[in-house]
């Protein structure tokens, strides 16, 4: 199970930039109540462990005989994947036959660079887009339907469509051209989405088994609603970092894993965290970052820059490497003391001492630790740090599942680009570019 370690977030610790032990209780035990009245249909993320999935092992089965997947997808119907793909595949597009591609962003010249690489006849492609009109995707399934149709492939045999399963411009074209498709849940915002077909049907398609994935985050689903706070380790990280907003100002949250398998899930945590709670002037901020690398690039500022900081540390107990540093050079001591300990022993060695360093500079700062890095334990972290972002909104008092801050940008970019509709937004624009720019 994973545990939580928040011992450098206490004011016996740290001093005044802690808090108290009741303090947390209290928000911690509020949080478990708010969470328990449902207030939201959304929060049905937390039933996905206990899904049917024969219908996304049927699909994988048949995915698993082209060469390349590519997967259309922006948010979290990318970042999700992306961290499957890293986390329990590395180096996958080097060592295995299905080899993946995420385009998420629409620059031309990584599209160009796929294009180059694969072969359209062995090419399976996911497009995955819930409401069926993301522009991004949408753009980049335009240009791959074109081509599959230029060398006169059968279009049935080179998509999947993840997206509504009762609406929707893909829901359209997958019934008009008998597309297979896979459904995200109805009440599965985007990115609460990753234990839906949007991760598991990449997940099956590189080897991974769902089932371990979802039985992780069953162990979380069935903790939730806990009222024992020593079993809702979800409840106590939520109340520590809302009130170190709330009572320390505390405004950044940095992201800390100590291992490049999961890099990618700061990305994905960041992108859940942000969204979900900055509303109403309210939220912190989240950035992604990796230990040890960040060590030599950002630890200056946490450790003597604005007190504004929470560093919420990732540790890994058991890599499941055990790689001995060679005893060299025994005359020079810069090299010797290293010889006859393992690369493991030095990373969480490292994530100690910085634990340790920031302590002692009474710089508040907790850790997450997992024992290890498996299909289970993933899909813990992931439904660990969703029930956890779900219960921080309810804290804060906004909708963890609702972006209305993103909805302007999307209009102007209809309006821009001649969507019928957004006439208004359109001229919008053309006036916001003729406009006298200060510009050098």
């Amino acid at each position: 199970m994973i545990r939580l370690d928040f011992s450098n977030i206490l004011t016996e610790e740290i001093g005044h930039n802690g808090l108290s032990l009741i303090e947390i209780e209290n928000e911690a035990k509020k949080s478990i109540s708010l969470l328990s009245k449902k207030p939201y249909k959304e929060l049905d993320f937390i039933n996905l462990p206990f899904q049917d999935i024969s219908q996304i092992k049927e699909l994988a089965k048949k995915a698993r005989d082209y060469e390349y997947f590519i997967v259309l997808g922006i948010g979290g119907s990318a970042l999700g994947p992306r961290v499957l793909l890293e986390a329990l595949s590395p180096f996958n597009n080097l060592r295995k036959k299905n080899r993946v591609f995420i385009y998420d962003n629409v620059d031309p010249a990584t599209f160009k660079y796929i294009i180059e690489i694969i072969d359209l006849k062995k090419t399976l492609i996911n497009v995955i887009s819930k409401s069926g009109s993301t522009a991004e995707t949408l753009a980049s399934f335009l240009l791959f339907w074109r081509m599959i149709r230029d060398r006169k492939l059968d279009v049935r045999q080179h998509f999947i469509f993840t997206t509504d399963s009762e609406k929707g411009n893909l829901k359209m074209i997958a019934e008009e051209y008998e597309i297979p498709s896979l459904g995200i849940p109805k009440n599965v915002v985007g990115r609460y989405s990753v234990l839906t077909p949007v991760g598991l049907l990449l997940a099956e398609i590189i080897g991974i088994k769902s089932e371990e994935l979802l039985e992780g985050a069953k162990e979380i689903s069935e903790r939730a609603y806990r009222e024992n706070l020593n079993e809702n380790p979800m409840a106590y990280l939520a109340s520590c970092l809302y009130l170190m907003d709330k009572l320390k100002n505390r405004k950044v949250l940095v992201f800390l894993p100590y291992s490049d398998r999961l890099k990618t899930m700061s990305e994905w945590f960041c992108q859940l965290w942000a969204e979900s709670l900055g509303k109403e002037g309210k939220g912190t901020t989240p950035y992604p970052s990796l230990g040890t690398t960040d060590q030599h690039s950002q630890l200056q500022l946490w450790m003597e820059g604005p007190e504004d900081k929470v560093i919420l540390f990732v540790s890994v107990d058991n890599h499941g490497f055990q790689e001995e540093i060679p005893q060299e050079f025994h005359d020079i001591e810069g090299l010797r003391y290293l010889g006859g300990h393992t690369l493991e022993e030095l990373i969480n060695t490292e994530q100690l001492a910085t634990e340790m360093a920031l302590r002692m500079n009474k710089k508040p700062n907790m850790k997450i630790i997992i024992p290890k890095i498996d299909s289970f334990t993933i899909g813990q972290l992931f439904q660990f740090f969703q029930v956890t972002t779900a219960m921080a909104g309810l804290l804060y008092g906004v909708n963890p599942f609702n972006q209305p801050g993103v909805e302007l940008g999307k209009r102007l970019t209809y309006g821009a680009m001649g969507k019928r509709g957004f006439e208004t937004e359109g001229e919008e624009v053309k006036n916001y570019l003729k406009r006298e720019r200060y510009m050098i």
